[in-house]
Protein backbone atom coordinates (compact mmCIF):
# COMPACT_ATOMS: atom_id res chain seq x y z
CA UNK A 1 0.00 0.00 0.00
CA UNK A 2 1.34 3.41 -0.92
CA UNK A 3 0.40 4.94 2.46
CA UNK A 4 2.50 2.40 4.41
CA UNK A 5 6.26 2.56 5.10
CA UNK A 6 8.89 0.91 7.27
CA UNK A 7 11.30 3.86 7.03
CA UNK A 8 11.11 5.33 10.57
CA UNK A 9 13.60 7.43 12.57
CA UNK A 10 13.01 8.69 16.13
CA UNK A 11 14.71 11.84 17.44
CA UNK A 12 15.44 13.38 20.81
CA UNK A 13 12.47 15.01 22.57
CA UNK A 14 12.35 18.76 22.00
CA UNK A 15 11.58 20.97 25.02
CA UNK A 16 9.86 24.34 24.59
CA UNK A 17 9.65 26.58 27.66
CA UNK A 18 6.83 29.07 27.24
CA UNK A 19 5.76 31.88 29.57
CA UNK A 20 2.99 29.82 31.15
CA UNK A 21 3.93 26.20 30.54
CA UNK A 22 6.61 23.87 29.19
CA UNK A 23 5.78 21.67 26.20
CA UNK A 24 7.61 18.45 25.29
CA UNK A 25 7.58 17.55 21.59
CA UNK A 26 8.23 13.96 20.54
CA UNK A 27 9.77 14.06 17.05
CA UNK A 28 10.13 11.30 14.50
CA UNK A 29 10.22 10.80 10.73
CA UNK A 30 8.00 8.45 8.74
CA UNK A 31 8.94 7.96 5.11
CA UNK A 32 11.06 11.13 5.18
CA UNK A 33 8.30 13.33 6.67
CA UNK A 34 8.77 14.88 10.11
CA UNK A 35 6.06 14.42 12.75
CA UNK A 36 5.76 16.21 16.11
CA UNK A 37 3.41 15.48 18.99
CA UNK A 38 3.16 17.78 22.07
CA UNK A 39 2.88 16.68 25.70
CA UNK A 40 2.51 18.70 28.89
CA UNK A 41 4.95 16.64 30.98
CA UNK A 42 8.19 14.80 30.30
CA UNK A 43 6.96 11.40 31.50
CA UNK A 44 4.12 11.28 28.96
CA UNK A 45 6.49 12.33 26.19
CA UNK A 46 9.06 9.66 27.18
CA UNK A 47 6.36 6.96 27.26
CA UNK A 48 5.02 7.88 23.83
CA UNK A 49 8.54 8.15 22.36
CA UNK A 50 9.40 4.73 23.78
CA UNK A 51 6.29 3.19 22.19
CA UNK A 52 7.18 4.68 18.82
CA UNK A 53 10.75 3.33 19.12
CA UNK A 54 9.53 -0.10 20.18
CA UNK A 55 7.17 -0.36 17.20
CA UNK A 56 9.95 0.69 14.80
CA UNK A 57 12.38 -1.88 16.26
CA UNK A 58 9.76 -4.63 15.85
CA UNK A 59 9.56 -3.73 12.17
CA UNK A 60 5.92 -2.66 12.32
CA UNK A 61 4.46 -0.81 9.36
CA UNK A 62 3.84 2.91 9.88
CA UNK A 63 1.11 4.95 8.18
CA UNK A 64 2.35 7.91 6.16
CA UNK A 65 -1.07 9.52 6.77
CA UNK A 66 -1.00 9.39 10.59
CA UNK A 67 2.73 8.98 11.31
CA UNK A 68 1.92 6.15 13.75
CA UNK A 69 2.07 2.36 13.56
CA UNK A 70 -0.79 1.00 11.45
CA UNK A 71 -1.83 -1.30 14.29
CA UNK A 72 -2.44 1.69 16.59
CA UNK A 73 -4.79 3.39 14.21
CA UNK A 74 -6.87 0.29 13.61
CA UNK A 75 -7.15 -0.54 17.28
CA UNK A 76 -7.55 2.80 19.01
CA UNK A 77 -9.72 5.15 16.95
CA UNK A 78 -11.59 5.46 13.69
CA UNK A 79 -9.66 7.18 10.94
CA UNK A 80 -10.94 9.20 8.02
CA UNK A 81 -8.99 11.19 5.47
CA UNK A 82 -9.51 14.94 5.45
CA UNK A 83 -11.03 15.12 1.96
CA UNK A 84 -13.40 12.21 2.64
CA UNK A 85 -14.50 13.86 5.88
CA UNK A 86 -15.10 17.24 4.20
CA UNK A 87 -17.35 15.59 1.63
CA UNK A 88 -19.40 14.13 4.49
CA UNK A 89 -19.55 17.55 6.17
CA UNK A 90 -20.71 19.22 2.95
CA UNK A 91 -23.38 16.56 2.46
CA UNK A 92 -24.58 17.04 6.03
CA UNK A 93 -24.92 20.82 5.58
CA UNK A 94 -26.30 20.78 2.02
CA UNK A 95 -30.03 20.35 2.56
CA UNK A 96 -30.50 23.14 5.10
CA UNK A 97 -27.99 25.60 3.63
CA UNK A 98 -28.92 28.33 1.17
CA UNK A 99 -27.33 28.16 -2.26
CA UNK A 100 -25.04 31.11 -1.47
CA UNK A 101 -23.96 29.58 1.83
CA UNK A 102 -23.16 26.32 0.02
CA UNK A 103 -20.72 28.33 -2.08
CA UNK A 104 -19.25 29.94 1.05
CA UNK A 105 -18.67 26.50 2.60
CA UNK A 106 -16.92 25.26 -0.54
CA UNK A 107 -14.65 28.31 -0.73
CA UNK A 108 -13.63 28.02 2.92
CA UNK A 109 -12.82 24.30 2.63
CA UNK A 110 -10.88 24.80 -0.60
CA UNK A 111 -8.73 27.44 1.09
CA UNK A 112 -8.01 25.24 4.13
CA UNK A 113 -7.32 21.89 2.45
CA UNK A 114 -3.71 22.50 1.22
CA UNK A 115 -2.60 22.37 4.87
CA UNK A 116 -3.83 18.79 5.08
CA UNK A 117 -2.02 17.36 2.05
CA UNK A 118 0.01 14.31 3.04
CA UNK A 119 2.16 14.13 -0.08
CA UNK A 120 3.29 16.13 -3.10
CA UNK A 121 3.91 13.05 -5.24
CA UNK A 122 1.72 13.10 -8.34
CA UNK A 123 0.01 16.25 -7.15
CA UNK A 124 -2.14 17.93 -9.84
CA UNK A 125 -1.73 21.61 -10.67
CA UNK A 126 -2.92 23.91 -7.87
CA UNK A 127 -5.55 25.57 -10.06
CA UNK A 128 -6.89 22.19 -11.13
CA UNK A 129 -7.12 21.05 -7.50
CA UNK A 130 -8.92 24.21 -6.38
CA UNK A 131 -11.34 24.05 -9.29
CA UNK A 132 -12.06 20.36 -8.74
CA UNK A 133 -12.79 20.90 -5.06
CA UNK A 134 -14.86 24.06 -5.47
CA UNK A 135 -17.03 23.00 -8.41
CA UNK A 136 -17.36 19.26 -7.81
CA UNK A 137 -15.76 17.84 -4.67
CA UNK A 138 -17.48 20.16 -2.22
CA UNK A 139 -20.75 20.25 -4.13
CA UNK A 140 -23.14 17.45 -3.18
CA UNK A 141 -25.16 17.92 -6.36
CA UNK A 142 -22.19 17.91 -8.76
CA UNK A 143 -19.65 15.56 -7.18
CA UNK A 144 -20.47 12.50 -9.26
CA UNK A 145 -20.37 14.49 -12.51
CA UNK A 146 -16.75 15.69 -12.43
CA UNK A 147 -15.09 15.39 -15.88
CA UNK A 148 -11.96 13.28 -16.39
CA UNK A 149 -9.14 15.56 -15.20
CA UNK A 150 -11.22 16.88 -12.32
CA UNK A 151 -12.25 13.38 -11.26
CA UNK A 152 -8.56 12.38 -11.31
CA UNK A 153 -7.70 15.36 -9.10
CA UNK A 154 -10.41 14.40 -6.59
CA UNK A 155 -9.21 10.78 -6.58
CA UNK A 156 -5.68 12.02 -5.82
CA UNK A 157 -7.04 14.12 -2.93
CA UNK A 158 -8.89 11.17 -1.49
CA UNK A 159 -5.63 9.20 -1.29
CA UNK A 160 -3.30 12.03 -0.32
CA UNK A 161 -4.83 14.02 2.51
CA UNK A 162 -3.94 13.49 6.15
CA UNK A 163 -6.46 11.93 8.52
CA UNK A 164 -8.61 14.30 10.54
CA UNK A 165 -6.92 13.01 13.72
CA UNK A 166 -3.66 14.66 12.62
CA UNK A 167 -5.14 17.97 13.77
CA UNK A 168 -5.28 16.66 17.35
CA UNK A 169 -1.67 15.52 17.18
CA UNK A 170 -0.09 18.71 15.83
CA UNK A 171 -1.34 22.16 16.97
CA UNK A 172 0.90 23.86 14.41
CA UNK A 173 -1.07 22.09 11.68
CA UNK A 174 -4.30 23.63 12.98
CA UNK A 175 -2.80 27.11 12.91
CA UNK A 176 -1.42 26.59 9.40
CA UNK A 177 -4.84 25.46 8.19
CA UNK A 178 -6.56 28.45 9.81
CA UNK A 179 -4.01 30.85 8.34
CA UNK A 180 -4.58 29.46 4.85
CA UNK A 181 -8.35 29.61 5.22
CA UNK A 182 -8.23 33.28 6.20
CA UNK A 183 -5.74 34.41 3.54
CA UNK A 184 -5.92 35.22 -0.15
CA UNK A 185 -3.96 33.28 -2.75
CA UNK A 186 -1.23 35.94 -2.67
CA UNK A 187 -0.74 35.32 1.06
CA UNK A 188 -2.30 38.59 2.23
CA UNK A 189 -5.09 38.61 4.82
CA UNK A 190 -8.53 38.20 3.29
CA UNK A 191 -11.33 40.70 3.83
CA UNK A 192 -12.62 40.78 7.40
CA UNK A 193 -15.99 39.28 6.46
CA UNK A 194 -14.24 36.40 4.66
CA UNK A 195 -11.88 35.79 7.59
CA UNK A 196 -14.70 35.56 10.13
CA UNK A 197 -16.94 33.48 7.87
CA UNK A 198 -14.21 30.96 6.94
CA UNK A 199 -13.11 30.51 10.54
CA UNK A 200 -16.70 29.84 11.57
CA UNK A 201 -17.14 27.28 8.78
CA UNK A 202 -13.94 25.44 9.73
CA UNK A 203 -14.94 25.47 13.37
CA UNK A 204 -18.32 23.98 12.47
CA UNK A 205 -16.62 21.33 10.35
CA UNK A 206 -14.43 20.21 13.24
CA UNK A 207 -17.43 20.19 15.55
CA UNK A 208 -18.92 17.68 13.10
CA UNK A 209 -15.68 15.68 13.30
CA UNK A 210 -16.30 15.38 17.03
CA UNK A 211 -19.82 14.10 16.34
CA UNK A 212 -18.28 11.42 14.10
CA UNK A 213 -15.80 10.52 16.91
CA UNK A 214 -12.85 11.49 14.71
CA UNK A 215 -11.71 14.09 17.27
CA UNK A 216 -12.14 14.25 21.02
CA UNK A 217 -12.17 18.05 21.03
CA UNK A 218 -12.22 20.88 18.52
CA UNK A 219 -8.58 21.99 18.08
CA UNK A 220 -9.54 25.39 16.62
CA UNK A 221 -11.23 26.34 19.88
CA UNK A 222 -8.02 25.59 21.73
CA UNK A 223 -5.64 27.91 19.88
CA UNK A 224 -5.15 31.60 20.51
CA UNK A 225 -6.42 33.58 17.55
CA UNK A 226 -7.11 37.28 17.33
CA UNK A 227 -10.13 38.16 15.24
CA UNK A 228 -9.66 41.16 12.93
CA UNK A 229 -11.50 44.33 13.78
CA UNK A 230 -14.69 44.59 11.78
CA UNK A 231 -17.09 47.38 11.06
CA UNK A 232 -20.51 47.10 9.52
CA UNK A 233 -21.07 50.83 9.35
CA UNK A 234 -22.06 52.33 6.03
CA UNK A 235 -19.40 54.60 4.54
CA UNK A 236 -21.04 58.00 4.46
CA UNK A 237 -19.07 58.84 1.30
CA UNK A 238 -21.03 56.15 -0.60
CA UNK A 239 -24.45 57.72 0.09
CA UNK A 240 -25.88 59.87 -2.70
CA UNK A 241 -28.05 62.95 -2.13
CA UNK A 242 -31.38 63.40 -3.87
CA UNK A 243 -30.03 65.45 -6.78
CA UNK A 244 -27.31 62.88 -7.46
CA UNK A 245 -29.82 60.01 -7.28
CA UNK A 246 -32.14 61.67 -9.80
CA UNK A 247 -29.22 62.33 -12.15
CA UNK A 248 -28.19 58.68 -11.90
CA UNK A 249 -31.72 57.44 -12.66
CA UNK A 250 -31.86 59.77 -15.69
CA UNK A 251 -28.51 58.37 -16.88
CA UNK A 252 -29.90 54.85 -16.53
CA UNK A 253 -32.98 55.70 -18.59
CA UNK A 254 -30.87 57.13 -21.43
CA UNK A 255 -29.05 53.84 -22.00
CA UNK A 256 -30.03 51.38 -24.73
CA UNK A 257 -31.26 48.69 -24.88
CA UNK A 258 -31.74 47.94 -21.17
CA UNK A 259 -31.77 51.36 -19.51
CA UNK A 260 -35.44 52.29 -19.66
CA UNK A 261 -36.61 48.92 -18.37
CA UNK A 262 -34.28 49.23 -15.33
CA UNK A 263 -35.21 52.71 -14.06
CA UNK A 264 -37.90 51.30 -11.77
CA UNK A 265 -35.51 48.57 -10.59
CA UNK A 266 -32.99 51.10 -9.30
CA UNK A 267 -35.74 53.47 -8.10
CA UNK A 268 -37.16 50.76 -5.82
CA UNK A 269 -33.81 50.62 -4.03
CA UNK A 270 -33.49 54.38 -3.73
CA UNK A 271 -37.08 55.25 -2.78
CA UNK A 272 -38.15 52.07 -0.93
CA UNK A 273 -34.87 50.62 0.36
CA UNK A 274 -35.18 47.24 -1.33
CA UNK A 275 -32.22 44.90 -1.60
CA UNK A 276 -31.32 43.91 -5.21
CA UNK A 277 -32.41 40.31 -4.59
CA UNK A 278 -35.78 41.60 -3.34
CA UNK A 279 -36.35 43.95 -6.29
CA UNK A 280 -35.43 41.35 -8.91
CA UNK A 281 -38.02 38.91 -7.56
CA UNK A 282 -40.97 41.35 -7.51
CA UNK A 283 -44.26 40.37 -9.15
CA UNK A 284 -47.22 42.60 -9.96
CA UNK A 285 -49.13 41.26 -6.95
CA UNK A 286 -46.40 42.68 -4.68
CA UNK A 287 -47.18 46.27 -5.79
CA UNK A 288 -50.19 48.26 -4.56
CA UNK A 289 -50.57 51.64 -6.30
CA UNK A 290 -53.19 54.29 -5.44
CA UNK A 291 -56.07 54.35 -7.95
CA UNK A 292 -56.05 56.96 -10.70
CA UNK A 293 -58.53 59.85 -10.42
CA UNK A 294 -60.70 61.25 -13.19
CA UNK A 295 -60.08 64.86 -14.17
CA UNK A 296 -63.58 66.13 -14.86
CA UNK A 297 -62.38 69.00 -17.03
CA UNK A 298 -60.18 66.98 -19.38
CA UNK A 299 -61.95 63.66 -18.98
CA UNK A 300 -58.53 61.99 -18.47
CA UNK A 301 -57.48 59.63 -15.71
CA UNK A 302 -54.60 61.16 -13.78
CA UNK A 303 -52.17 60.34 -11.01
CA UNK A 304 -53.58 61.44 -7.64
CA UNK A 305 -51.51 64.19 -6.08
CA UNK A 306 -49.46 63.18 -3.05
CA UNK A 307 -50.83 59.63 -2.78
CA UNK A 308 -48.53 56.85 -1.59
CA UNK A 309 -48.45 53.21 -2.60
CA UNK A 310 -46.98 50.12 -0.96
CA UNK A 311 -44.64 47.26 -1.77
CA UNK A 312 -45.49 44.01 -0.02
CA UNK A 313 -42.36 41.88 -0.04
CA UNK A 314 -42.73 38.16 0.56
CA UNK A 315 -39.58 36.59 -0.93
CA UNK A 316 -36.09 37.34 -2.19
CA UNK A 317 -34.11 35.70 -4.99
CA UNK A 318 -30.33 36.03 -4.47
CA UNK A 319 -28.12 34.99 -7.37
CA UNK A 320 -26.28 31.72 -6.72
CA UNK A 321 -25.62 29.85 -9.99
CA UNK A 322 -27.24 26.73 -11.41
CA UNK A 323 -24.81 24.27 -9.83
CA UNK A 324 -25.66 25.43 -6.30
CA UNK A 325 -29.47 25.60 -6.42
CA UNK A 326 -31.66 22.53 -5.98
CA UNK A 327 -33.71 23.18 -9.12
CA UNK A 328 -30.88 24.35 -11.40
CA UNK A 329 -32.12 27.96 -11.52
CA UNK A 330 -29.69 30.88 -11.51
CA UNK A 331 -31.41 32.36 -8.46
CA UNK A 332 -32.75 30.68 -5.36
CA UNK A 333 -36.05 31.92 -3.97
CA UNK A 334 -35.72 32.35 -0.22
CA UNK A 335 -37.71 33.88 2.64
CA UNK A 336 -36.91 37.52 3.32
CA UNK A 337 -33.68 38.13 5.20
CA UNK A 338 -34.16 37.82 8.98
CA UNK A 339 -37.81 36.78 8.43
CA UNK A 340 -39.68 33.50 8.74
CA UNK A 341 -40.93 31.71 5.66
CA UNK A 342 -44.17 33.30 4.47
CA UNK A 343 -43.70 36.52 6.47
CA UNK A 344 -44.49 39.72 4.54
CA UNK A 345 -42.65 43.03 4.90
CA UNK A 346 -44.70 46.07 3.82
CA UNK A 347 -42.77 49.14 2.65
CA UNK A 348 -44.42 52.46 1.69
CA UNK A 349 -43.57 53.96 -1.69
CA UNK A 350 -43.67 57.75 -2.14
CA UNK A 351 -45.49 59.52 -5.00
CA UNK A 352 -42.30 59.84 -7.09
CA UNK A 353 -41.86 56.07 -7.06
CA UNK A 354 -45.57 55.53 -7.67
CA UNK A 355 -45.24 57.45 -10.94
CA UNK A 356 -42.11 55.54 -11.98
CA UNK A 357 -43.73 52.16 -11.28
CA UNK A 358 -46.96 53.05 -13.09
CA UNK A 359 -44.97 54.11 -16.16
CA UNK A 360 -42.97 50.86 -15.98
CA UNK A 361 -46.11 48.71 -15.74
CA UNK A 362 -47.60 50.48 -18.76
CA UNK A 363 -44.72 49.30 -20.97
CA UNK A 364 -44.71 45.91 -22.77
CA UNK A 365 -41.78 44.77 -20.61
CA UNK A 366 -43.54 45.83 -17.37
CA UNK A 367 -45.31 42.50 -16.89
CA UNK A 368 -43.10 39.59 -17.76
CA UNK A 369 -43.40 35.86 -17.19
CA UNK A 370 -45.49 35.04 -14.08
CA UNK A 371 -46.12 38.74 -13.55
CA UNK A 372 -42.41 39.46 -13.09
CA UNK A 373 -41.64 43.20 -13.09
CA UNK A 374 -38.07 42.94 -14.32
CA UNK A 375 -36.47 40.73 -16.94
CA UNK A 376 -33.66 40.72 -19.49
CA UNK A 377 -34.05 42.12 -23.00
CA UNK A 378 -35.10 38.69 -24.32
CA UNK A 379 -37.60 38.10 -21.55
CA UNK A 380 -35.25 35.91 -19.50
CA UNK A 381 -34.50 36.35 -15.82
CA UNK A 382 -32.72 39.65 -15.23
CA UNK A 383 -28.95 38.88 -15.21
CA UNK A 384 -26.75 40.42 -12.50
CA UNK A 385 -24.22 41.47 -15.10
CA UNK A 386 -26.85 43.47 -17.01
CA UNK A 387 -27.88 45.79 -14.21
CA UNK A 388 -24.32 46.09 -12.91
CA UNK A 389 -23.05 47.24 -16.31
CA UNK A 390 -25.93 49.70 -16.66
CA UNK A 391 -25.17 51.11 -13.22
CA UNK A 392 -21.42 51.42 -13.90
CA UNK A 393 -22.13 53.41 -17.08
CA UNK A 394 -24.70 55.60 -15.31
CA UNK A 395 -22.07 56.55 -12.72
CA UNK A 396 -19.63 57.54 -15.46
CA UNK A 397 -22.29 59.58 -17.27
CA UNK A 398 -23.97 61.30 -14.30
CA UNK A 399 -21.12 61.95 -11.87
CA UNK A 400 -18.09 64.17 -12.14
CA UNK A 401 -14.74 62.40 -12.62
CA UNK A 402 -13.91 63.07 -8.97
CA UNK A 403 -17.24 61.61 -7.80
CA UNK A 404 -16.93 58.62 -10.12
CA UNK A 405 -13.48 57.86 -8.64
CA UNK A 406 -14.89 58.04 -5.10
CA UNK A 407 -16.98 55.43 -3.23
CA UNK A 408 -20.15 57.43 -4.09
CA UNK A 409 -22.85 54.94 -5.18
CA UNK A 410 -20.14 52.54 -6.33
CA UNK A 411 -22.38 49.56 -5.70
CA UNK A 412 -26.03 49.19 -6.62
CA UNK A 413 -26.64 48.33 -2.95
CA UNK A 414 -25.58 51.88 -2.02
CA UNK A 415 -28.99 53.09 -3.26
CA UNK A 416 -30.60 51.17 -0.40
CA UNK A 417 -28.19 52.83 2.01
CA UNK A 418 -29.20 56.22 0.64
CA UNK A 419 -32.88 55.42 1.18
CA UNK A 420 -32.50 54.25 4.77
CA UNK A 421 -30.27 57.26 5.55
CA UNK A 422 -32.96 59.56 4.13
CA UNK A 423 -35.61 57.98 6.34
CA UNK A 424 -33.48 58.36 9.47
CA UNK A 425 -32.46 61.94 8.70
CA UNK A 426 -36.11 62.83 8.04
CA UNK A 427 -36.82 61.98 11.66
CA UNK A 428 -38.68 58.69 11.12
CA UNK A 429 -38.55 56.62 14.30
CA UNK A 430 -35.78 53.98 14.18
CA UNK A 431 -38.30 51.27 15.07
CA UNK A 432 -40.33 52.13 11.96
CA UNK A 433 -37.26 52.41 9.73
CA UNK A 434 -36.05 49.03 10.99
CA UNK A 435 -39.42 47.48 10.11
CA UNK A 436 -39.40 48.90 6.58
CA UNK A 437 -35.74 48.04 5.97
CA UNK A 438 -35.91 44.51 7.39
CA UNK A 439 -33.41 45.08 10.21
CA UNK A 440 -33.45 44.98 13.97
CA UNK A 441 -33.21 48.42 15.58
CA UNK A 442 -29.81 47.52 17.05
CA UNK A 443 -28.36 46.52 13.70
CA UNK A 444 -29.95 49.50 11.97
CA UNK A 445 -28.36 52.06 14.28
CA UNK A 446 -25.00 50.31 14.19
CA UNK A 447 -24.91 50.19 10.39
CA UNK A 448 -26.17 53.72 9.75
CA UNK A 449 -24.59 55.53 12.71
CA UNK A 450 -22.37 57.69 10.49
CA UNK A 451 -25.16 58.56 8.07
CA UNK A 452 -27.40 60.37 10.54
CA UNK A 453 -26.45 64.02 10.07
CA UNK A 454 -27.14 66.97 12.33
CA UNK A 455 -27.24 64.94 15.53
CA UNK A 456 -23.94 66.32 16.82
CA UNK A 457 -25.06 69.95 16.49
CA UNK A 458 -28.38 69.22 18.17
CA UNK A 459 -26.55 67.49 21.01
CA UNK A 460 -24.23 70.48 21.47
CA UNK A 461 -27.23 72.82 21.69
CA UNK A 462 -28.86 70.64 24.34
CA UNK A 463 -25.63 70.55 26.36
CA UNK A 464 -25.29 74.33 26.07
CA UNK A 465 -28.82 74.72 27.35
CA UNK A 466 -28.04 72.45 30.29
CA UNK A 467 -24.94 74.52 31.11
CA UNK A 468 -26.58 77.91 30.58
CA UNK A 469 -25.84 78.96 34.17
CA UNK A 470 -22.12 78.95 33.32
CA UNK A 471 -22.74 81.64 30.70
CA UNK A 472 -24.30 84.04 33.17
Amino acid sequence: MKDITYDVRVYKTEVYKGKKATTYYVRWKVGGELWRKPFRNAAQADTYRGEIQAAARKGEAFSTLTGEPVSWNRAERPEMGWYTFLCKFVDMKWKAASAKYRQDIARALVAATPAMLASERGKPDDLVLRTAMRRWGFNTKQRGEAPGDMADALAWLESNTRPVSALADDPSLVRTMLDLATSRLDGKRAATSTVLRNKTILQNALDHAMELKLLQENPIRGIKWKAPKSTHEVDRRSVVNHAQARALLAAVEAQKPSGKRLVAFFALMYYAGLRPEEAVRLRTHNIALPPLVLNEESGQWEEPAGEWGEVRLDKAAPFAGREWTDDGALREERPLKHRANGEVRPVPIPPALVRILRAHLAEPYGKGLDGRLFSGVRGEELPNITYRRVWAKARRDALTPEEAASPLARRVYDLRHACVSTWLNAGVAPTQVAEWAGHSVEVLLRIYAKCIVGQDEAAKRRISDALKDDRE
